[in-house]
């Protein structure tokens, strides 16, 4: 079973590992400030169905995000941070990243941990890990009794170069049990063990004030599923695109920030193998934001830094506005332009939409509870493009006299259009929006769009798909069956997986072979065994192994594919990898400058049984006459069209048609535009492709 919370709708799927086949999958508004309440009503009418038979659950939440960003019910617990004398205020001084350069009024984001909790001791450990000054157990003493004066919950610890040497904040962790031991205590050289002060802070004390959170929302969630009677482990997704058990995540909540939009990755990557479509473009629209990724050669562009909690301008987080974590995440671009994105009207009369959401509660004015504003979703409405009775499947009514009512009041009243006109600048803008992040993933990055297809999921993502495709020149566009569940899905194709790194900042000539294999060995040690706790057989461990890399000096790194043994020779290939990974990022190499290795990281894997998703059995046929008709409006014909309505339970492998056309079903409804014709391959996938291509 897969669960994903998102900001408007929580998914959950059951699927048959040993058919593929999805056995229920359900669709229900979230409860931001209860997250866990929705998991549980939905779990519960499920456990009833399926009971023992539940194997694995799976969960991808936006928990951390969200206590980040301050939403009222998950409250930040009281942190200190513990560092070295000197280095209080490395927090506030950060790096010399303005994100609004001429802003004179701009004020960074606010210091995680106040500055009368960030407690300094005296201790000096240099670079090589040498101790210089001793650490000094009478002002330990005293900060012990400070964190209990105040009642502090949670302790980052991080002090200069403890990448290199973690003796002195293995002592403080070991005292501050002894004395305190219900405190929850992060260590930047457990957390993220290498070189760059600001940002090793920063990660340990990010997830030093997720941790009381997360541990008590995945032990509560245990205790749940448990009282109804499931006895299943839960796994939870990782930014990186892999799952790791509960007391992982809860010990390290800094992996699981970017969790939900992960999956869709994930789940993209397993059908580019399925459906033999290795460069992929993914568009996953839901009810708050719209996300894009690259696939390239089935693998996933990933990235080792992010700012949690920053503002986004045009798809980018902007550096500087958030603070900066430092672990493995599958790079994506992301907008505020979901199906619940506010269309409003600013002070000089334009028409803009978002970036401000309405959210599940009360959401689109269409669902009745209570909203007011025109959304993406009232403008799709309107213009015919979702069915005007209902939502999931009949499941949700909708009301098109109030989408209609918040376009005219709103929109209308201000700028003078009628309410068709407002409706389709609503969808433009949208349109406008989305297709910039599609270009910072594929255009921005070197990459040609049109050597892609663009697989589009999401509750929103298959209606603005074609649009989309036309603005990129992209020639073809997968919708699988279940697209407003594919995230779910993605937690079920997965693998367990940790990444762990240490730093060494050796040039790579001077650099002995055989030591440089004992460290990836004791990296890898340290892997396995988080694995094996986990439940993982040996026989189903792979283990990938990576430097960072760079020019002697340089200023970033890049991530260059090790192999196994380490030797001489392997050292030399190692030099021209980099070398050519280098002028393929960059598009020029110096093969006469010194090159240095930052980080080793190992890549542990815990292979999990993965569905078999077979060929449909339905019988193939090219005849299924449409359920019903629409007058649905088009942009470039700008009008609106008798538009033939498909249920896509009904369309079997091998069925064809001429757009435009509009397919509905539970979770989603796709929308082919005139000039493109679909088809419905082996696998129940809706092919999409522009007149005269398929």
């Amino acid at each position: 079973m897969g669960i994903d919370i998102g900001g408007t709708f929580t998914d959950i799927i059951a699927l048959d590992p040993l058919s593929g086949k999805v056995l229920a999958n359900m669709k229900t508004p979230s409860t931001p400030r209860q997250p866990e309440k929705v998991v549980i009503n939905g779990l519960s009418s499920l456990a009833r169905k399926f009971g023992k038979n539940v194997e694995t659950i799976i969960h991808a939440t936006t928990i951390a995000t969200n206590a980040l960003l301050g939403q009222i019910g998950l409250e930040l617990p009281k942190t200190a941070l513990i560092t070295t004398k000197g280095f209080r205020d490395v927090l506030e001084i950060g790096r010399q990243r303005r994100p609004e350069l001429y802003n004179l009024f701009f004020t960074k984001p606010k210091p995680l941990i106040p500055r009368r909790y960030r407690l300094e001791i005296t201790e000096r450990i240099e670079w090589t890990g040498r101790i210089i000054t001793p650490l000094r157990g009478e002002e330990l003493k005293f900060i012990i009794q400070r964190i209990k004066s105040e009642k502090i919950v949670s302790v980052a610890v991080s002090l200069l170069h403890s990448y290199a040497n973690p003796t002195h904040e293995k002592i403080i962790k070991k005292k501050l049990l002894e004395e305190i031991p219900e405190l929850y205590i992060s260590l930047s050289s457990e957390v993220d063990p290498e070189y760059r002060e600001f940002e090793r802070t920063s990660t340990t004390v990010v997830n030093a004030v997720l941790m009381p959170i997360i541990h008590r929302y995945l032990m509560d969630l245990k205790k749940a599923l448990k009282k109804l009677g499931l006895e299943a482990p839960i796994l939870i997704m990782q930014s990186s695109g892999g799952v790791s058990g509960v007391d992982y995540c809860a010990k390290f909540p800094v992996t699981i920030i970017e969790s939900g939009p992960a999956a869709g990755v994930v789940a993209s990557v397993f059908y580019s193998s399925l459906i033999k479509e290795r460069n992929l473009i993914t568009f996953d629209m839901g009810g708050t934001t719209a996300k894009a990724g690259m696939i390239i050669d089935g693998l996933p562009i990933i990235t080792t830094e992010y700012e949690v909690g920053g503002k986004i301008h045009a798809g980018r987080v902007i550096k500087g506005s958030g603070y900066p974590v430092r672990h493995v995440f599958i790079d994506l671009a992301e907008v505020s332009a979901g199906g619940g994105s506010i269309a409003w009207v600013d002070a000089g009369g334009a028409l803009r939409v978002g970036p401000i959401s309405a959210g599940a509660d009360p959401g689109p004015a269409c669902y009745g509870k209570g909203g007011e504003n025109p959304t993406v979703t009232d403008a799709n409405l309107v213009l015919g493009r979702l069915n005007p009775k209902y939502l999931l499947g009949g499941d949700m009514r909708i009301y098109l006299d109030l989408s209609l009512k918040a376009l005219r009041e709103k929109i209308c009243e201000v700028t003078g259009m009628d309410v068709y006109e407002a409706a389709i600048g609503v969808i433009r803008i949208a349109n406008s929006i989305m297709s910039k992040v599609l270009r910072i993933v594929s255009v921005e990055r070197g990459y040609d769009p049109r050597d892609f297809s663009l697989i589009a999921f999401g509750g929103a993502g298959p209606m603005h798909a074609c649009a989309l495709a036309q603005e990129l020149e992209v020639y073809k566009i997968i919708v699988p069956p279940s697209p407003g569940l594919f995230s779910a899905l993605g937690l079920l194709v997965t693998d367990l997986k940790h990444v762990l790194s240490k730093s060494i900042r050796k040039n790579l000539d001077e650099i002995d072979p055989n030591a440089l294999e004992e460290e990836f060995k004791e990296l890898e040690t340290k892997g396995i065994g988080i694995l094996k706790r986990e439940g993982v057989s040996e026989d189903r461990i792979v283990i990938h192994r990576f430097a960072d890399m760079r020019y002697w000096a340089q200023g970033y790194e890049l991530l260059v594919p090790i192999s196994r043994p380490i030797d001489e020779k392997e050292i030399r290939k190692l030099r021209e990898r980099f070398h050519e990974v280098h002028e393929k990022t960059y598009g020029y190499s110096m093969r006469d400058e010194e090159i240095e290795i930052v980080n080793i990281r190992v890549e542990c894997i815990g292979l999990l049984s993965k569905p078999v998703i077979r060929p449909s059995k339905r019988k193939i046929t090219t005849r299924v006459s449409p359920h019903d008709y629409r007058e649905v409006f088009f942009e470039g014909i700008n009008d609106f069209i008798r538009t033939p309505v498909f249920l896509r339970e009904k369309l079997c492998p091998g069925f064809e048609y001429e757009g435009p056309a509009i397919i509905e079903q539970y979770d989603s409804t796709t929308v082919v535009y005139p000039g493109w014709r679909f088809l419905v391959d082996e696998y129940e996938n809706i092919i999409i492709m522009r007149e005269g291509s398929l």
